[in-house]
């Protein structure tokens, strides 16, 4: 299903279109968003405007795909 932004704005995907593309969920794309982590990311008033072929940013909490957080031992 297409958003009715998505018509106003081509080229552009949905948040929840990007968590369905990179497995994420919608409050982490939104903190990317507000971050300024995509590029070329749009604000339509609450909402936000992803381009079709931005790439998944990368999760800085994670160095070499492994936790920077240290587990207790």
């Amino acid at each position: 299903m297409t958003c009715l932004l998505c018509h106003v704005f081509k080229g552009f995907i949905s948040v929840k279109e990007a968590t369905e593309l990179w497995g994420v969920s919608e409050r982490w794309i939104q903190k990317l968003c507000e971050e300024g982590r995509i590029d070329g990311v749009k604000r339509f008033g609450r909402s936000w405007m992803i381009p079709k072929d931005a790439k998944k940013p990368n999760d800085l909490r994670k160095k070499g795909g492994e936790n920077h957080v240290q587990s207790p031992t």
